[in-house]
């Protein structure tokens, strides 16, 4: 490998939070809380409202469509000096989140829109059992979905 097709190394990860939990509307509720408080205090309050949306609508996903009995769904979040990533986890991985266009009457559908709209950068990991689906904020422009094998 030439030193122009070397992969830069990742930044190093200043505060990191990961918890399980069951799949319940109540997770996505407390999840959302907790997001939202550790991320104010780590020192960027201006964000706190985005990520609380950007967990709500990534955590109801995971309790709606990735939720297997029995399994517990992962919120892990992750501030670098440059971006804060949040990652979601559940079970199933046959069950791979796209956007789509609702119609005005749709109830549902919207929440990718929002992620895809709030976040910098948003994707599917796949993973030896299930996904992780996450969205990034720039602590200083806005990237399409990546799907990492």
């Amino acid at each position: 490998m030439t030193p122009a097709q070397e992969i830069p190394a990742p930044e190093p990860v200043l505060r990191e939070d990961v918890l399980s939990y069951t799949p319940t509307a109540a997770s996505v509720r407390l999840s959302r809380r907790r997001a939202a408080r550790l991320v104010a205090e780590w020192g960027h309050d201006h964000l706190a409202d985005d990520v609380a949306l950007l967990v709500s609508e990534l955590t109801t996903n995971a309790v709606l469509h990735g939720g297997v009995r029995g399994r517990l769904f992962r919120v892990r979040l992750l501030l670098t000096a440059t971006s804060l990533r949040i990652e979601v986890s559940d079970a199933r991985a046959e069950r791979l989140p796209d956007t789509r266009k609702p119609v005005d009457t749709d109830c549902f559908g919207r929440g990718l829109l929002i992620v895809a709209n709030l976040a910098d950068k948003w994707g599917i990991e796949r993973r030896t059992v299930g996904k992780t689906v996450f969205a990034e904020m720039s602590l200083a422009g806005k990237t399409g979905p990546v799907f990492l094998p």
